[in-house]
């Protein structure tokens, strides 16, 4: 278990939300690069976009020619204009693809700053027919910003309390997630896990999440940042382009985790050994 420090100074965070063409890597990556460059002009240190924003949420489009339609998990020089917007204007971009690499595919989020793509988390849990189409991830992912210990996650991986309980325990102070939330329950479930993993780990919890069409879906855009009392801070509406920015704050993550102190009372409570007991029978009392 890492110990659980505070950062010693804020960090601005933004979730971008924006509409996506079809497995068109190349048009996805313009609109990424001018998304992380009008974060950059709002003050953000650290942008994160949705999952797949760089290929679209297309399944069956990307498993037909992954070499057009996905990201090159080996280098893609598709990429260009998105690490040069984040060299030109010091953000750390977060941002979804389906990758292709090794002759398999996943879901990922990828880190790209001034130099490049710098790490790459793979979506450890996938959703219903994902599985037939992509690998899933071998391990979890933190990255480090000027001190802010940031939890990657994508959409799927938000409904489980695990996930985003690993990264508090590695120290984590925020939990960001790109993700794909539709229309009719997609709202209400992102509003009800993403105040849940914020709040249990007294964590910031960041969504981005996609607008209008992609694949079969209709989005229902609402990226938002919830502060680690579960408490919204920011929030985009449901169908246009925006960007959310939201300062992350030493004070309210020391004082959320002095009001609600769960980490630091945590015990490994799952290597513990659980008691059966088994009641008594007893005979039915008779109706008088």
């Amino acid at each position: 278990m890492t110990p659980f420090a505070i950062p010693s100074r804020p960090l601005r965070i933004a979730a971008a939300q924006a509409p996506v063409a079809a497995g068109d890597v190349v048009a996805n990556a313009d609109t990424a690069a001018r998304l992380v460059r009008a974060a950059g002009g709002g003050g953000a240190r650290v942008v994160v976009l949705a999952e797949k924003f760089l290929t679209g949420y297309e399944p069956e489009l990307i498993r037909a020619d992954p070499e057009r339609c996905a990201v090159n998990g080996l280098g893609d020089p598709r990429l260009a204009p998105v690490v040069a917007a984040c060299r030109e204007s010091g953000v750390v971009a977060v941002v979804g693809a389906a990758v292709y690499d090794g002759g398999e595919l996943f879901v990922s989020a990828l880190v790209v700053d001034g130099g490049g793509v710098r790490a790459r988390y793979d979506k450890q849990t996938l959703f219903k027919a994902e599985r037939a189409v992509y690998r899933h991830g071998a391990a979890g992912l933190t990255l480090d910003v000027d001190g802010w210990r940031l939890g990657l996650g994508v959409c799927y991986d938000s409904g489980f309390p695990e996930h985003a309980r690993a990264a508090a325990l590695d120290g984590c102070h925020a939990y960001v997630v790109g993700a794909l939330f539709g229309v009719g329950n997609g709202y209400h479930e992102s509003r009800i896990w993403f105040p849940a993993r914020a709040f249990d780990n007294t964590v910031y919890a960041v969504l981005a999440n996609h607008v209008g069409r992609t694949g079969e879906w209709e989005t229902c855009g609402s990226s938002a940042v919830w502060g680690p009392d579960g408490r919204v801070v920011a929030e985009a509406g449901a169908r246009d382009e925006e960007i959310v920015f939201a300062d992350l704050t030493p004070d309210a993550l020391h004082a959320a985790r002095e009001a609600e102190p769960m980490l630091r009372d945590l015990r490994d409570t799952g290597a513990a050994p659980r008691r059966a007991v088994r009641a008594a029978a007893t005979p039915p009392v008779p109706h008088a």
